[in-house]
């Protein structure tokens, strides 16, 4: 089918200028995977916050408020024409213009809910999700419709497929990826081309209403949000440096703006929050944290750019609905089981830091959760061996190692990693940044790299905590990306 839709150059072009004016820098952890910590006891400092994180790719549902709270572009009342791509135009340019135009195309387009089953028995059957898809041979529009499981399936790669209804006729599809509402993904092919996918519309649910089994008031209030999710289609080097770019240039925002509020760190007494955390690590951690440890082990630097890439296309929209089977959520991927977890312990002990205390809107605005970022480095560093934080505190981009860790699984992964240092004969002060690995003597990594007499050289890490070590692994490497 053709549709007609508006042409966005214009607002391509002012994209484009400010994803090439801002600054840069990240690191990776997993996406949909561990949350971070969360405080037993405040009146225990001892007792640091603890991470338990769930290293799989299982999403969780993202919460009803969260979606509610998606700006959609207006294109209300604006005149459309087809879309021209220009031969001479830079495909980053083409890809806004068709992301833009993809909304366009969703927005009037109603979701298809199916009912099973009569009276009592009824029952919502799954959940619609529509994609607007891109012919570049007749340069036009289509949408494809798929019913994905309700309630969520878990599903990993390489193991069972993910079932899906396929609902509109001619239209051939492939799971790609995830199950929620940030990661899934899908490719499509039509009358034997390859479609490209530029949008998605996905129905957000109130969980209240599912819990009391109340099918059809579950559907009158479904949100239902337009958010493309990372793919190849829309994957581009100019996004992935615009997103190192919107990352520093937030990390920097968020150390000003502590910096101005005077806000004190309780791990160096008598100095600021503000400067705890490098805008390098503290950017690291938002590609960290949406990294999938698959697919880093499997594409290295691949997996990093299309977390990037993502960031540099979304901006501060990018995984805002990211949602782990933990319930973490938002970039920076926090937790605040029943609104007395790590958020709200952040909130409560860097009140200096003037953080949004509504825990779905400040875990989803990335700027806001990056401040709660450095307000947790800083207690878990106070619990750390006073020896880790002051040789933290001389070189704080190498042995960021540990407070990464305790983001990643709290205090025990910090007092673990201090163990298994010492049985490899890895002191702090021997600690290095990733260096390359000598001719004829290749470790397998993740390792730690140790300055010796003839050089820096690695030193593989024992599989004493395998989430641990890759969580390492993508800090070391994602933080090179930025030197």
């Amino acid at each position: 089918m053709n549709v007609l839709v508006p042409r966005r150059a214009i607002q391509a072009l002012l994209v484009l200028a400010s994803l090439t004016c801002a600054a840069c820098a990240t690191t990776g952890g997993a996406p949909d995977e561990g949350e971070p910590v969360l405080v037993a006891q405040e009146s225990a400092p001892q007792e640091a916050p603890g991470t338990p994180a769930a290293k799989n790719v299982e999403e969780g549902e993202v919460p009803l408020v969260v979606a509610e709270s998606e700006h959609p572009e207006d294109v209300s009342g604006k005149e459309l024409e087809e879309v021209v791509v220009e031969a001479r135009r830079e495909r980053h340019e083409v890809i806004l213009d068709l992301v833009s135009e993809a909304k366009s195309v969703l927005r009037d387009v109603e979701l298809e809910y199916v009912f099973t089953g009569k009276g009592r028995r009824e029952v919502l059957r799954g959940r619609p999700v529509v994609f607007a898809l891109w012919s570049e041979t007749k340069k036009e529009w289509s949408i494809a419709r798929i019913e994905i499981p309700r309630p969520p399936v878990k599903w990993k790669p390489g193991r069972k497929p993910f079932p899906f209804i396929v609902g509109t006729p001619g239209v051939e599809a492939r799971h790609v990826k995830g199950t929620g509402a940030e990661r899934l993904m899908f490719a499509f092919s039509k009358d034997g081309e390859q479609m490209k996918v530029y949008g998605r519309k996905f129905p957000v649910f109130d969980s209240a209403l599912i819990a009391k089994k109340k099918w059809r008031a579950v559907v009158e209030t479904a949100k239902a949000i337009v958010y493309l999710p990372a793919n190849e289609d829309t994957l581009d080097p100019l996004f992935v440096s615009g997103g190192k770019e919107f990352l520093l240039d937030t990390a920097r925002r968020a150390i000003e703006e502590l910096r101005l509020a005077r806000a004190p760190s309780v791990a160096f007494p008598g100095g600021l929050l503000a400067d705890v955390v490098p805008a390098e690590v503290l950017a690291t951690l938002a590609v960290i944290e949406q990294t999938d440890d698959a697919d880093f082990v499997k594409k290295k630097s691949g997996a990093i750019n299309e977390v990037l890439s993502q960031y540099g296309l979304k901006r501060e929209e990018a995984y805002r609905y990211s949602v782990s089977s933990a319930s973490a959520l938002g970039p920076m991927q926090f937790t605040n089981r029943k609104g007395n977890g790590t958020y709200a312990m952040v909130v409560r002990r860097c009140p200096e830091a003037k953080l949004d205390p509504n825990f779905e809107r400040g875990a989803t605005d990335l700027l806001n959760a990056m401040k709660a970022a450095i307000c947790l480095f800083d207690i878990e560093l106070l619990q750390m061996r006073s020896d880790i934080r002051l040789a933290y505190r001389d070189n704080m981009e190498v042995l960021g190692i540990f407070p990464v860790a305790a983001y990643n699984g709290g205090p025990r992964n910090v007092a673990k990693l201090y163990g298994v240092m010492k049985r490899m004969g890895v002191n702090l002060e021997d600690l290095r940044l990733p260096a390359e690995q000598p001719q004829g003597m290749q470790v397998t990594c993740p390792c730690l790299w140790k300055e010796e007499e003839t050089g820096i050289r690695p030193v593989a890490i024992p599989k004493y905590n395998n989430e641990n070590r890759w969580y390492i692994d993508k800090y070391q490497n994602i933080l090179g990306v930025f030197e």
